[in-house]
């Protein structure tokens, strides 16, 4: 992969997602954002009893479908096609988010647009662009056990989004647990200390993500 300020390693967005899969647990239930997130389904480890709940009314969500396949009234939070299961369930917004709340989702898997060094996270919205609404994200960063971001480390221009501090809108402040991006890895343990580099993608050096990421966090 080649990204636009010339570094030609990095996780493909499939491998993302693919090293996000790796924090699943067995009996977890699972909630996945719209994007890069949704490739999470793709990659759940064989024999691994994990169940995906979308905010859209479905719990127990297969892979996504084959060309020719699909089903065009199955689909997730993000409107694209999934497949069922034997075990699926089907129920409306209104229950969806009860789960959500009621703190029944294990875990998240989250796209952002920035992500600050405090674990604040901001992905709803960008000023002055058209959103079609805040979606389930503020209700999922507040009642959801773990919050796993996964992202591009850098903005089409250059910009990193892994920063001091968010200048976009809030979606929660203090939220975030684990941070994935094409470049690395960053986790914390608890919510009152800093975001620790543990892993780099292959080809990726601890330097060349020091040099995209201006928040700070322990190496």
């Amino acid at each position: 992969m080649t990204t636009h300020d010339g570094l030609t390693q990095g996780w493909t967005r499939d491998q993302m997602a693919a090293r996000a899969a790796k924090e699943l647990q067995d009996g977890f239930y699972v909630n996945l954002g719209i994007g890069i997130p949704t490739l999470v389904a793709n990659h759940v480890p064989a024999g691994m009893t994990v169940t995906l709940q979308s905010e859209n009314g479905m719990l127990g969500i297969g892979p996504f479908p084959f060309e020719g396949e699909e089903d065009a009234d199955l689909i997730n939070a993000g409107k694209q096609t999934i497949s069922e299961l034997p075990h699926s369930a089907y129920f409306d917004s209104a229950q969806s988010f009860a789960m959500i709340r009621g703190g029944k989702i294990d875990l998240t898997v989250l796209g952002a647009m920035e992500i600050s060094e405090g674990g604040d996270i901001a992905n709803w919205m960008i000023p002055g662009k058209m959103i079609k609404g805040m979606g389930g994200a503020m209700d999922l960063v507040a009642g959801v056990k773990k919050i796993i971001v996964v992202m591009e480390h850098c903005a089409k221009d250059g910009s990193p989004k892994f920063i001091p501090a968010c200048t976009l809108p809030l979606t929660g402040k203090n939220v975030v647990d684990m941070v994935i991006t094409d470049l690395a890895v960053f986790a914390r343990p608890d919510h009152n200390s800093p975001f620790r580099l543990i892993e780099t993608a292959p080809g990726v050096t601890p330097e060349d993500v020091a040099a995209r990421t201006t928040a700070h966090y322990i190496r």
